[in-house]
């Protein structure tokens, strides 16, 4: 026999249980949001935006909030739908067409939101076992689940009203259940809290050592193909160093902090606003890798960013030239820049 939407009467599919996870929910996936459209548009600027260079810190905690409020959205998205599920043994299934379509719009957005936090969790994990390019699908499938979470809201409207009530005492058939209502959101709550901490090490190093599923690590990747380009990794190209890359006289500089030891000394190189001769300090650098064929093989450095003493030609980390996976012979080190702008194994510097 076929169960009735009427039939299931736990705490846990409460109204209000409901819509207090999908309040907490909604903040997460704001936050996600919000800062992955700042994100992307810092990676593929708009010509009117323009990205400073200081507070050093400002890009790496943007993407340390945007990947811990996805991963906290996970259990909350599942929550979610543990509270609602009995709704899909309502009668009618389909009361109207405005009914049937709320219920495919639900439909998309939840399978939106499994593709977002799905693909993210990858990226985050650098694993790309999907064949499309990650930035612009994971781009547009958030304004779409955007959309629909604005459509959801107001449609939703009434029942939100409803279940911020006071949750109150369980009601008498739910006293005898072995999770309340309270119950249910504190278990919920404490698996955010672990999901959280099982990963926010790789944003906050203070929590490294107590994040097991933390994507970076002091202790550097192991057993990973090399990307080098081939023509660097036969080094006699490089013998002596290229006239631009001569390290300046006491280089040290401590703009980049590498993450081969627990405590790193201090990156070394040329800054960027003496390299371009001619040039004025605050002139955009285009940046050209030996990487030809990379998505990212080009990059340009704005002048926010070409002006500041903490921007460099990268040629040693710890005291020890790079090596071919940290872009030998040197790369760009820019504060406040995403990594796939950081362009390694630089072939030419160009005025813009």
């Amino acid at each position: 026999m076929i169960p009735r939407e009427s039939d299931f009467g736990r705490a846990a599919h409460d109204e209000r249980v409901t819509v207090r996870i999908g309040l907490w929910l909604g903040v997460a996936f704001a936050i996600c949001f919000v800062t992955g459209v700042l994100s992307h548009a810092i990676q593929h600027p708009p010509a009117w935006f323009v990205w400073p260079s200081r507070p050093v810190e400002a890009y790496r905690i943007i993407q340390g909030l945007h990947v811990v409020s996805g991963v906290a959205a996970v259990p909350l998205l599942l929550a979610k739908l543990w509270t609602v599920y009995p709704k899909l043994f309502g009668r009618p299934l389909v009361r109207s067409v405005p009914h049937a379509l709320e219920r495919l719009s639900i439909l998309v957005l939840v399978g939106a939101a499994f593709f977002e936090f799905g693909t993210g969790l990858f990226n985050s994990a650098q694993n790309y076992v999907f064949g499309f390019f990650f930035p612009a699908a994971h781009y547009a499938v958030a304004w779409i689940a955007a959309g629909l979470i604005v459509v959801h809201v107001a449609v939703k409207l009434p029942a939100i009203r409803r279940g911020l009530a006071r949750l109150g005492p369980d009601p008498p058939a739910q006293r005898r259940a072995a999770l309340s209502r309270r119950g249910f959101l504190r278990g919920t709550a404490l698996a955010v809290g672990a999901a959280v901490v099982a990963t926010v090490g790789g944003t906050v190093s203070l929590l490294r050592n107590v994040s097991p599923l933390a994507w970076r690590s002091d202790r550097g990747r192991r057993g990973f193909r090399s990307t080098a380009p081939r023509r660097v990794r036969g080094r006699s190209r490089w013998q002596s160093w290229p006239r631009c890359c001569r390290p300046p006289r006491g280089c040290r500089s401590r703009a980049w902090r590498g993450g081969a030891r627990r405590r790193p000394g201090p990156g070394c190189g040329s800054p960027i606003c003496f390299v371009p001769r001619g040039g004025r300090p605050a002139a955009g650098v285009r940046v050209e890798s030996l990487e030809r064929n990379s998505l990212y093989g080009t990059s340009t450095l704005p002048g926010e960013h070409t002006a500041d003493p903490l921007t460099l030609l990268a040629l040693r980390l710890n005291g020890e030239v790079l090596d071919l996976d940290r872009g030998y012979p040197c790369r760009i080190i820019a504060p406040s820049r995403p990594g796939v702008l950081q362009t390694k194994w630089v072939r030419r510097m160009v005025i813009t």
